[in-house]
Formats: C-alpha cells, structure tokens, sequence
C-alpha cells in the first residue's frame, strides 16, 4: 500500500477542527457524541482523511462504550497498531495504515468470532451505504 504523506498544514487545511485533533493529534471525541455510535445503516467505513475502507457495517456492535466498535477490520492490511502508553493505561492504538490516521484502539474484549472490539472515534470515519 502505498502511504499518504502530508504536513501538518495539509491536514489542518482539509478537516474540520475535530478530525484534525483527533485524526493527527490523537485526541478522542466525547463519548456517545459521535455521529456513527448507534448507526445501523449497511455500508463500508471508510478513512476520513484518504477514503480507504477500514470496516464493514456487518462486523459493527453495540458495545455500550460510547463509540462506534467493530470485531473486525475490512483487511489484515487496513490499519496498523502502535503501544500506547498514554494516561497511565497500556492500550493498542490502531492507525490506518494508508495515511498514518489516528482511529482509536482495539481491546481483547469483543465479541466472536474474533473476541476483539475496535472502538473508533465517529469522526475518523465516512459511512458510504451500500446500494
């Protein structure tokens, strides 16, 4: 895959406010704020910085955490992850792996068939509905 490399101006420049601080500062959006959290609508999530696809709707759930999660990825090469040792926790961030984006992290807690919970902040993401 071919990465996507930008300054940080470029970014700024192409999101709003809040893409920016949590797509390349790594901020969080609040919980339970975020436009996707409780969407049931078929499609594919795609990256809001580079329109890569990074989940399909059909591996989304309700895991009562405030944001929208997944059990799964859309590929094994859609997104990477980093040790995050940020706020006192140890954590895994995930990034896409196109474009560097900061997503949100992935826990050992979700359900099967992969028993993992990607728990992504709303405004990283573009829903584009399945027709």
């Amino acid at each position: 895959m071919e990465k996507i490399e930008k300054t940080l101006e470029e970014w700024r420049a192409m999101l709003d406010p809040e893409q920016f601080n949590v797509c390349r500062l790594s901020a969080t959006e609040r919980p339970f704020s975020g436009k996707y959290n409780a969407t049931k609508t078929d499609g594919v999530y795609h990256c809001i910085c580079c329109a890569e696809p990074l989940f399909d709707s059909r591996t989304k759930f309700d895991s009562g955490c405030g944001w929208p999660s997944f059990y799964a990825p859309i590929g094994d090469n859609a997104m990477t992850e980093i040790r995050d040792t940020s706020h006192g926790m140890i954590r895994t961030e995930v990034k896409c792996a196109k474009c560097d984006a900061h997503l949100g992290h992935v826990f050992p807690d979700g359900p099967p068939p992969t028993g993992l919970r990607y728990c992504i902040n709303s405004v990283c993401l573009d829903l584009v509905p399945r027709e």
